[in-house]
């Protein structure tokens, strides 16, 4: 796939799916931003792709202040985008009687919240015909136990993206969404154990993990040519885990 000279912007680029994809998109050739809130995990990120093609931003998604940070950047560059992909995201993991109004706030924020206004916000500066792509998950679709709070961020995040897709229509912008399963990811590292992750695993029709290139190639594909007649669709990468459950 192609991206010679497309300009992209990746929220979250840092670690993981995030940084997978920035790299992906730099070796097609693309002009990449990518967005994190911490300014050393961005230093090494930028060190790890280390290209010219990269530039890093440090925006919180979660305040529209920090999202007007990005949106100045694409806007003094001149150039209009040709990818979006919203991909930040966190989770917090408790049953509902756990839930602290601090943690449901943390997850709507960023999930929710940061990507709905950062589509508002780089809408005007999307070239006809561009792609945005929505990180979702899995978890939008199954019920565990555990994950309401992340769960329902995912699932807005759905609609969101569907109601776009309507909306940005009449510019020929695509509007898709990637719902990867279990990923290996320092995230998943950051919220599970050894024991858990071994259980994802076994749980998806592969027994094993995703790996975030694999993600990060799912992305490059609804953003390319060769999704021209895609859009108002999740995809969803996740070892065939959904399905899984069912047989």
């Amino acid at each position: 796939m192609d991206f010679n000279n497309k300009n992209v912007v990746i929220t979250g680029g840092t670690t993981g799916i995030g940084l997978a994809t920035a790299k992906a998109f730099v070796s097609a050739g693309a002009n990449v931003w990518i967005t994190g809130r911490n300014a050393v995990n961005l230093e090494k990120a930028s060190a790890e792709i280390n290209d010219p093609r990269l530039q890093t931003i440090i925006s919180d998604t979660s305040k529209i202040s920090e999202i007007s940070i990005l949106e100045k950047a694409v806007a003094e560059s001149g150039n209009k985008l040709d990818v979006l992909f919203l991909n930040a995201g966190i989770g917090t993991f408790e049953p509902i009687s756990q839930v602290t109004e601090e943690n449901f706030d943390a997850q709507f924020n960023t999930n929710v919240k940061g990507h709905f206004f950062t589509l508002q916000k780089l809408a005007p500066y999307l070239a006809d015909g561009a792609s945005v792509i929505f990180t979702s998950s899995t978890v939008a679709t199954a019920a565990n136990a555990g994950a309401s709070v992340y769960s329902a961020t995912k699932a807005a995040l759905n609609k969101i993206a569907q109601i776009a897709a309507n909306e940005l229509s009449s510019r020929k912008i695509r509007v898709n969404i990637v719902s990867p399963g279990s990923t290996d990811t320092p995230g998943l590292d950051s919220v599970v154990s050894s024991e858990i992750k071994a259980y994802f695993a076994s749980v998806t029709a592969l027994q094993r993990l995703g790996r975030p290139e694999e993600i990060a190639q799912t992305v490059l594909f609804l953003a390319s040519d060769a999704a021209s007649f895609i859009t108002g669709t999740e995809i969803i990468a996740d070892g065939g885990y959904l399905n899984y459950l069912l047989k």
